[in-house]
């Protein structure tokens, strides 16, 4: 048994890593921003996460840190300058916690990063390794990969175990965003241009990615090193749509529009990232934490849908 404390405790991936450490034996202590945020009932507040957090009273005890807590990727930023917002939080936020973790006599603490902070594509047949160069292209993933690096001087100074695990998109129940407006679609029946797309993009359930935290709380091997999860099985948008059907027991009604016209009329429209998270290909590769950690992911992509699918159902 273990003492974990899990920032970000109240988001949609922390809650599901709480209960995940939980079910191991573990003792998961949410660390939440404001004490109306639900969580675990050992719940310890932060405020305000930055250079100045006071994270004492949050690492009284603790043993394991899995840093779940971020300024979360903004489509439509409406500040001058979100990068110094990123900045604030989700670098020197970080770091802050690190140093004040080292004090305290942490053993490791578990980054959840973001593939964008490795970049936003994948070449076809070459997926995104943890030693390739990092490319970010928006404030978000340039603000993670410097998060990484400044975990990784902070461990190399003070001997603190560090562990960075970069999940592409992440679904489950609770998802919102894109995601949930594809499938809300599907779930209408609306018709969707999406039928001629033959892109390949990763993605990780909730369940999985609560998996791969939980074994790298523990494993040896993960100390020091940068994993790339997912599901395991990589789709093309309309395949993923396809799949989000027959989850929901009610076939996708896709249309052959070709990507580079969607492209093009997204272009015009202003809407570009959102149609490249559509058309284009980024996809992961899980050799690192299927070689080091024996990992493999538990749940299928078919049973993510499906919980996800009756979480949608649910709470319509």
């Amino acid at each position: 048994m273990t003492v974990i404390a899990v920032t970000g405790a109240s988001g949609f991936v922390g809650q599901r890593v709480v209960e995940d450490l939980s079910r191991r034996g573990h003792v998961a202590i949410g660390v939440v921003r404001g004490p109306s945020a639900p969580s675990t009932p050992q719940a310890r507040v932060v405020g305000d996460i930055g250079a100045q957090t006071d994270w004492a009273r949050a690492l009284e005890g603790v043993e394991v840190v899995v840093h779940c807590a971020a300024r979360a990727h903004v489509m439509h930023e409406r500040t001058t300058d979100p990068l110094s917002l990123y900045r604030a939080v989700n670098v020197e936020g970080t770091r802050r916690l690190a140093e004040q973790a080292a004090r305290h006599g942490v053993r490791r603490i578990v980054y959840l990063s973001s593939v964008k902070a490795a970049g936003e594509r994948s070449a076809p047949g070459r997926p995104l390794a943890a030693s390739d160069a990092s490319v970010p292209e928006d404030a978000y993933g340039v603000s993670k990969r410097e998060a990484e690096l400044a975990l990784l001087d902070v461990g190399s100074a003070t001997g603190l175990e560090t562990v960075i695990v970069r999940p592409p998109l992440v679904y489950g129940p609770g998802v919102k965003g894109n995601f949930l407006r594809l499938m809300t679609a599907i779930a209408r029946g609306w018709p969707l241009p999406l039928g001629a797309l033959d892109n390949r993009r990763s993605m990780v359930s909730l369940a999985n990615l609560a998996d791969l935290v939980g074994v790298c709380v523990a494993a040896p091997a993960a100390a020091g090193r940068t994993f790339f999860v997912s599901d395991g099985e990589d789709l093309s948008t309309a395949a993923l749509a396809r799949r989000i059907g027959a989850a929901l027991g009610r076939p996708a009604r896709l249309f052959p529009v070709p990507a580079t016209v969607l492209s093009m009329l997204a272009r015009m429209a202003g809407k570009s990232a959102e149609i490249e998270r559509l058309v284009g290909t980024l996809q992961v590769d899980l050799t690192d934490a299927r070689a080091s950690l024996a990992w493999s992911p538990p749940q299928t992509i078919d049973q993510g849908l499906h919980e996800t699918a009756v979480w949608l159902r649910i709470s319509r």
